[in-house]
């Protein structure tokens, strides 16, 4: 069995960020979707917000597993018995940035690789910070994350759009 791992903050989860999954979800058997927790970032929503969110707008998917870890993700990645990493990139900053972390990954755990996936270019301009930032205006973001995301942070900034 193939399985592989989705890590990511997903604060909030986006589109772009299901795309990948639902992508990622047809290639592997087996997909574990990690919500990372990393103390030396600032997020908007708690760790178990954002996997309420992720295990309702994953629930009809099989072959999906959502996890919340907060250490090194090689370590995840080992401990689950998954050698991919699959990661979803946007542009070639993106990938820079991914490339960067798929060397110290291997670096770390030489038996882990990483597995890129672009995004559809309809999602290639949607990043998280952003979303959150044109929320908080009242921006129209319905085609940018899914319902429950949307709510979510109508509620925390207490808009209605």
């Amino acid at each position: 069995m193939v399985r592989a791992i989705f890590p990511g903050s997903f604060d909030p989860p986006t589109n772009g960020h299901l795309n990948v999954i639902s992508r990622a979800a047809q290639i592997f058997e087996e997909l574990l979707v990690v919500i990372s927790v990393n103390p030396q970032k600032s997020c908007f929503f708690t760790p178990e917000e954002r996997f309420k969110m992720m295990e309702n707008v994953l629930a009809g998917y099989k072959n999906i597993q959502i996890h919340i870890w907060d250490k090194l993700i090689v370590d995840f990645a080992s401990m689950h018995e998954a050698k991919l990493i699959v990661r979803g990139v946007r542009s070639l900053t993106d990938f820079a940035y991914e490339l960067e972390l798929a060397m110290i990954n291997k670096g770390l755990k030489s038996d882990i690789d990483t597995f890129f996936i672009p995004t559809d270019s309809k999602y290639s301009l949607q990043r998280s910070s952003a979303i959150k930032e044109l929320a908080s205006f009242g921006g129209d973001i319905s085609n940018m994350v899914p319902k429950i995301v949307e709510e979510a942070l109508k509620k925390r900034f207490n808009t209605a759009y």
